[in-house]
């Protein structure tokens, strides 16, 4: 599966074209506060994933050794 693929899982695509940047930045917004909680954890976890890979150490771990 590429990478590409599992985000499509997450969100689906969907396109909107405004007629200016003010109608544009509204859509979005509107777009983000539909999702719910966990859509809106799933994205955040498959973009993580895309920057930083699979291995990656959680932040709150390298806190804890102190």
């Amino acid at each position: 599966m590429a990478q590409g693929d599992s985000l499509m899982k997450v969100m689906k695509r969907i396109i909107h074209k405004s007629h200016s940047f003010t109608e544009a930045e509204w859509w979005d917004i509107k777009q983000q506060v539909s999702l719910s909680p966990e859509e809106r954890q799933k994205a955040a976890k498959e973009l993580k994933t895309r920057v930083f890979g699979k291995t990656t150490k959680d932040v709150r771990e390298s806190l804890n050794k102190k």
